[in-house]
């Protein structure tokens, strides 16, 4: 699947290609001027077989084209290969094909009698692309190459001589390049081949297609080895990736071959996006709103933010998915509580006497270990999903590692830019305005005092959640479940009515007083969709039955679809294999290994890790009790998918920084106070750091909720799993994982 690909040609030529990049010595005109004269001859008479059928006319044996007619033996001026490449033709080249010939030469070498004439180890290729004939000239043609092949078939340096591959440029020429990096055994094979070849040609193919045919000048030693050509640099990246991907032992053959329609409608898309943009829009109003000028700055480092992670996005050629809009909102997220974490120590800064210019410094100062280890947390799980994760949590942590450097840079670097730049000017700058400037002040919430209330609510919340998994269940889609297909056609153009197609299927496909997962897009053209549901999928003998639900669904649909016609059904099996399944549950379970590892690390102690991974186990196990008790209830979808998972390691990711954040503002408050109680110092720490908490979560949160209100009806079970997550990983950070830690520490004072 290659989302958002529509040059079908071109990725059927990319897939079909082993990307076997094989070096080869040539033969050169002069060296077979002899046998080509001769297989010219025998081109001008038809094949012996050929005489049984054909009439002995010798007016259409007289007319038939020859090699030497059909090539040109004109001047060419190359630009592809390495070195001196403007040379006569038939020093390195047996001649060049206009492309209404090439398929007539074909044929020709494709005779016995023809090839027979020439030594058993040659070869015929073609050029990648065709050259211009002569510099005066504006004609094309394709170069044809007497290919030197080993007895053994194998060339002298191949793929697997190949260390890496990446594009370039060549100053001299100006053209596009692809520079190869050798292997060691590579470089030496490669080494020992143009020493042996100084002064001739060499051919650089892959699947018998000449990319570049260099004339050796010197002994390559170095290792490094440069194709260049008349590429694109979209030409000289494609390439470059299949020689990065390693050479298949096999062609590989294209059995089906389609092209489908998105699943969220344009529609839904242009709704998401403005949904999305409302939401930031209010964040920035509200930044302003709490913290004044400071704000503004914020909002600004903020907006940077956004536009370096597209920008990043873009620059790798990334597909944005559900998941990878996940991990934008995070990083949105973590860029806000970054700011809103500098912004309250330069307040209290402010508030213990300093002048600004000093507070802003300490401020900065003081904030950063908070950051660092709340950012440090998050990259070492993304990392780790990363490398051990696929599917859609490869494309989570992608976005998430891009995100968390582009959050950092606009929060430390930008923010302080700007404030030292007003600072010089003689600006004034505020960290609050008249309403919010006493906001959270001289708060003295005894917590821990309360620990055993909101213990009992999470108990009671865990067993409940734990109750409805294992009896109700939770719904898998049907990438986890499998299920039945079915292609209908339609009279009118679905392209924009799949949302309502899909609430008319949901209304009949429902068992068990719960609704079937129902997958609907369009397919090769708008008229023609594929629909594929779970409902019965344990059940072979209901394809009857089925199909009868399926056509009850689309009689619903008929006022603006029109008719339909189904054309055709299958079963499907789940997309998500057993390997996908093992490789997921193995990241997240390093993931929570290596967070156990750094908190131990960071902060000394094993309760703060602990404590860490408890609150991180309640949230999870909450979040899927809630999709299990209200699955079937809520207007909207909420299978287990793809999109599902996403939300959790969304989740995940923010409950281990706001935890985090707490964790170090306690650690700061030992430090300077070690003769005070534990109770005392974690109850100080929750109150001194509540502004942010709040800020933090609030921010967040809104986004989520105006996406969810405002935005596509297909997102919002995405989205309401984000929502719980939010305010479920707030609550645990408050009231489970530092609770822990008074209960668990040891009580001497040192």
């Amino acid at each position: 699947e290659l989302p958002g690909v529509q040059d079908e040609t071109t990725v059927a030529e990319r897939l079909q290609s082993t990307a076997n990049l094989q070096f080869f010595e040539t033969y050169q005109a002069n060296e077979i001027s002899t046998q080509w004269a001769q297989a010219s001859a025998i081109s001008k008479q038809p094949e012996v077989e050929d005489i049984v059928t054909e009439d002995k006319d010798t007016t259409k044996v007289d007319s038939l084209e020859t090699l030497e007619s059909l090539t040109s033996s004109t001047s060419l001026t190359s630009s592809k290969g390495l070195g001196e490449l403007v040379q006569p033709a038939g020093t390195y080249s047996i001649g060049f094909v206009s492309p209404e010939n090439k398929s007539a030469v074909d044929d020709l070498l494709r005779r016995q009698d023809v090839l027979s004439v020439f030594p058993e180890d040659l070869k015929f290729m073609w050029s990648s692309e065709m050259e211009s004939i002569s510099t005066k000239s504006k004609e094309m043609a394709y170069t044809l190459y007497a290919v030197r092949i080993p007895a053994n078939g194998k060339a002298k340096v191949g793929g697997t001589d190949i260390k890496s591959a990446s594009t370039g440029f060549d100053q001299t020429s100006a053209l596009i390049t692809v520079d190869l990096t050798m292997s060691q055994v590579g470089a030496e094979k490669w080494g020992q081949m143009t020493g042996e070849n100084v002064g001739r040609v060499v051919a650089i193919t892959m699947d018998d297609v000449v990319y570049s045919a260099p004339r050796v000048i010197n002994a390559i030693t170095a290792g490094n080895t440069q194709i260049s050509g008349s590429f694109t640099v979209d030409e000289a990246k494609g390439l470059a990736g299949l020689l990065n991907g390693g050479a298949l032992p096999a062609p590989c053959v294209i059995k089906d071959q389609s092209k489908v329609g998105p699943t969220v409608g344009a529609e839904n898309t242009k709704l998401g996006l403005i949904s999305f943009a409302v939401a930031l829009i209010c964040i920035f109003i509200y930044m302003y709103f709490y913290y004044g000028k400071a704000g503004l700055i914020a909002d600004i480092a903020l907006f940077a933010n956004i536009i370096f992670i597209f920008g990043t996005l873009a620059s790798f050629g990334a597909v944005l998915t559900l998941a990878g809009i996940a991990g934008i909102v995070l990083t949105i997220g973590m860029a806000v509580d970054a700011n809103v974490i500098i912004f309250e120590r330069i307040r209290e800064e402010i508030a213990s006497g300093k002048d600004k210019r000093s507070a802003i410094d300490e401020g900065f100062k003081n904030s950063l270990s908070s950051i660092i280890d709340a950012n440090v947390t998050t990259l070492l799980t993304a990392i780790i999903l990363k490398v051990f994760g696929s599917g859609v949590i490869e494309s989570f942590a992608t976005t998430l590692i891009i995100g968390l450097f582009t959050s950092l840079f606009a929060a430390l670097v930008i923010s302080r830019l700007i404030m030292i730049w007003m600072m010089n000017k003689g600006k004034e700058i505020n960290f609050d305005s008249k309403i919010t400037r006493n906001a959270f002040k001289g708060l003295n919430i005894d917590y821990i005092g309360k620990r055993k209330l909101f213990y009992g609510v999470s108990s009671i919340l865990v067993v409940v959640s734990l109750i409805a998994i294992f009896t109700k269940g939770l719904n898998p889609s049907v990438e986890f479940s499998g299920g039945r297909t079915f292609g209908v056609k339609f009279e009118k153009s679905a392209q924009k009515e799949i949302e309502y197609l899909r609430s008319n299927l949901e209304t009949v496909f429902v068992e068990d007083g719960k609704k079937a997962s129902i997958d609907v897009k369009t397919k090769s053209t708008n008229f023609f969709v594929e629909i594929t549901t779970n409902y019965k999928r344990s059940d072979e003998t209901a394809n009857n039955l089925v199909k009868a639900k399926l056509i009850e669904g689309l009689k619903l649909s008929e006022s603006r679809l029109g008719k339909s016609e189904i054309l055709e059904s299958r079963s499907v099996s789940p997309s998500v294999s057993k390997e996908l399944i093992n490789s997921s549950s193995i990241a997240i379970l390093l993931s929570i290994i290596m967070i156990f590892a750094y908190i131990l690390i960071r902060f000394g102690k094993w309760q703060y890790s602990v404590g860490a991974i408890i609150a991180l186990a309640h949230d999870v196990i909450i979040v899927l009790g809630v999709y299990a008790i209200f699955n079937g209830f809520l207007p909207f979808n909420m299978d287990v998918d793809q999109a599902f998972i996403a939300a959790i390691l969304t989740l995940i990711g923010y409950s281990i920084n706001d935890t985090v954040i707490v964790f170090d503002r306690i650690r700061e408050i030992t430090r300077f106070k070690p003769q005070t109680d534990t109770k005392t110092n974690v109850n100080e720490a929750l109150n001194s750091t509540m502004s942010r908490t709040i800020n933090t979560s609030f921010t967040t949160f809104f986004v989520l909720l105006v996406v969810f209100v405002f935005g596509p009806a297909v997102i919002q079970g995405f989205v309401f799993a984000m929502l719980i997550g939010v305010v479920i990983g707030t609550y645990s950070s408050l009231y489970i994982a530092t609770p822990f830690i008074v209960d668990t520490e040891n009580k001497k004072v040192k």
